[in-house]
């Protein structure tokens, strides 16, 4: 058969190979040109390259394998904000590893959609062992726990409203409790569900107060869900854990946590134990394309006991017919709200396998120490003012005695230089920059340069 290649069957690594080249070639070329973290301009600019390159989106004749994967990875590659630069630290942007960027060609090759055993039979027994195992991780001492593969915090938080509701459904409608410093997704799911608007406790200190909970909680109805955060994405700081879950507990709330940035904390040993409280929530969200270096997406929603996915069961007779259910075909419909789902589980098992607990672990405190070192650069620093050691690997600071608006205004004069990727956030009422270390291999000298960047980037106002 004449035309385009496919990726798969027998001829497909012959097929793949190449091309695989000419991305690599592309990538290589893409990242010299840019220079460093991001490129150099601005919006403007980027986009005027891009345009440069791409011209038309859908021209009427083709260009050719080659010339369109060189062109236009090249493209992406020279106007990208690169995680694995070590200026590049605005956000929980992880530079995924090799080897799981390696494994996600083999599961787009392979192509399984995880909405029905016959699209995706060792897929579908893969992702049930690894979340298995991963479930197991957030619960150790409960018999059946379970997760689902999501897209990220986002839709995990949402499938934890949603299961709330569901098990309150014929009862009083569900008050979602969270504080200030949650994730937006918290307040954006109940908007979508139809729930009421969550009641969102202040929190000066940063993190959510057990006994301004408690006071809150009085005068609530019987069926509320309080939604902790561990990982917050201004500061890193994780909510007392084990106080908010006495404190839930006593008013016969459940608990849910948000954990999509701490919860792989959970690998090491030496930084599990911030975690401690977390086995008292009815669900976990928690992240692998931010600490576990995976390529986007690769978030997980952990429950203590299988049955409570119950009611995201759905029936389609053509994916999961009674009778073949029946018969012993699995039934993976109700593993989440998509219909067509690709298989994010072989990149993260193959992570799993290749490092095990203890590798990623290793990686996990290697990004910690980095935040550590490089708080206690800020704080011997005397141009610069550090707003609080780091729970996790985001570290806050600023320019000694610079207004929020030149914090400000440097930011965004590193990022149009394309020097540094550095994010922003507000705590204690002012503005600070923000570093968030997801790069294992950073080095000494590289904090000290950035802190350099920003000190000079102070002196040239």
């Amino acid at each position: 058969m004449s035309g385009p290649g496919l990726a798969g069957g027998h001829e497909g690594p012959q097929e793949m190979r190449p091309l695989v080249e000419t991305v690599f070639a592309a990538l290589g070329e893409g990242a010299r040109a840019r220079g460093g973290a991001v490129p150099v301009g601005g919006p403007e600019a980027v986009a005027g390259r891009v345009g440069e390159a791409v011209r038309e989106a859908l021209p009427r004749g083709g260009t050719g394998d080659h010339e369109a994967l060189f062109t236009v990875v090249r493209a992406l590659a020279e106007g990208a904000a690169d995680p694995a630069e070590p200026y590049c630290v605005a956000h929980l942007h992880a530079p995924p590893l090799a080897l799981a960027a390696a494994a996600d060609l083999a599961a787009s090759v392979l192509n399984p959609s995880l909405d029905s055993w016959d699209q995706a039979p060792a897929a579908s027994e893969l992702e049930a062992r690894v979340t298995a195992a991963l479930a197991a991780l957030v619960f150790p001492d409960l018999p059946m726990p379970d997760a689902l593969v999501t897209t990220g915090g986002t839709e995990s938080n949402q499938l934890a409203l949603l299961l709330a509701r569901e098990r309150a459904a014929g009862g009083p409608r569900v008050q979602v409790v969270c504080g200030a410093n949650a994730h937006h997704s918290v307040e954006r799911a109940a908007w979508l569900l139809g729930m009421p608007r969550p009641v969102v406790l202040d929190t000066p200190a940063g993190v959510l107060d057990p006994a301004v909970l408690d006071t809150a909680l009085h005068g609530l109805p019987a069926r509320t869900l309080v939604v902790a955060t561990a990982g917050t994405t201004e500061t890193g700081s994780i909510d007392p854990l084990p106080e908010i879950g006495t404190t839930a507990a006593r008013h016969r709330a459940e608990l849910h946590v948000d954990a999509a940035y701490g919860g792989p904390l959970l690998f090491s040993p030496r930084e599990a134990v911030k975690l401690d409280g977390l086995q008292s929530a009815v669900s976990v969200t928690l992240d692998l394309h931010k600490l576990g270096w995976q390529p986007a997406a690769a978030g997980l929603l952990a429950v203590p006991d299988g049955a409570a996915l119950r009611p995201l069961g759905h029936q389609a007779d053509y994916l999961n017919a009674i009778d073949d259910t029946e018969a012993g075909l699995p039934d993976l419909l109700g593993r989440s709200l998509r219909t067509t789902r690709r298989p994010d589980v072989l990149k993260i098992a193959v992570t799993l396998r290749a490092l095990g607990r203890d590798g990623v672990g290793a990686l996990v405190e290697a990004v910690c120490d980095r935040a550590h070192d490089l708080a206690a650069r800020i704080d011997r620093h005397p141009g610069l003012h550090l707003h609080a050691p780091p729970t996790i690997s985001t570290v806050l600071f600023r320019p000694a005695d610079a207004s929020d608006e030149h914090v400000a205004e440097l930011r965004r004069r590193l990022l149009y230089e394309g020097r540094a990727v550095l994010g922003r956030a507000r705590a204690g009422g002012r503005l600070w920059l923000k570093a968030t270390l997801l790069n294992p291999h950073t080095r000494p000298e590289d904090l000290d340069a950035l802190l350099q960047l920003t000190t000079e980037g102070t002196a040239a106002r």
